[in-house]
């Protein structure tokens, strides 16, 4: 339900200060709603909303983490692709191949929700104590595509980032004649 509520916790906002991960700005002591976390999740990378929505889903980051790679292996990708957390966080057994986020990427499309998320260039989350205005959060790496002559329509993109493996990116997008295609970087 994406109009439940989740409260940030401080152990959300200690890991993500430890961790030195982007986040949505949420604080500790907010409530939210999931929807706002799965798009402080997805356009800025927010890993307090990642961990805060990983918590409400499964109960803990380590439960959703299992969750995570059931999926890979549902997927096929359990020979090349494993993570320990849901944030992205450097880990010698957290990794994923280019072709992995390829098929990551197609599988999230056939998700309605999905798509909405990916292909959002703003949203602003819900009024909150502490926000009362809410937080407006953006997908700069979709709207800075679209503003490339690519001849084509990017609709959907996220992107990733850690000092090992440097700037990573995944887009779906839709040529003149409507042949779509994935490009991870």
């Amino acid at each position: 339900n994406l109009d439940d509520t989740f409260t940030i916790t401080g152990e959300i906002t200690d890991y993500c200060y430890v961790n030195d991960c982007s986040t949505a700005g949420f604080e500790k002591g907010e409530t939210v709603t999931v929807r706002d976390l799965l798009y402080g999740t997805i356009l800025p990378s927010g890993a307090d909303a990642a961990v805060g929505l990983a918590t409400y889903v499964a109960g803990s980051q380590e439960a959703f983490m299992k969750m995570m790679n059931d999926k890979l292996e549902e997927l096929g990708l359990s020979e090349s692709a494993h993570f320990t957390n849901c944030v992205g966080i450097y880990d010698d057994n957290h990794y994923c191949s280019v072709y992995d986020m390829a098929i990551i990427m197609d599988n999230a499309v056939n998700n309605e929700l999905c798509r909405k998320v990916l292909s959002a260039h703003t949203y602003t989350t819900s009024a909150t104590e502490q926000h009362p205005e809410g937080i407006e959060l953006s997908n700069w790496f979709v709207r800075r595509i679209e503003d490339k002559e690519t001849n084509g329509i990017p609709v959907y993109g996220k992107t990733g980032f850690v000092d090992e493996s440097g700037s990573c990116a995944v887009s779906f997008g839709t040529n003149e004649n409507g042949r779509t295609y994935i490009c991870v970087t």
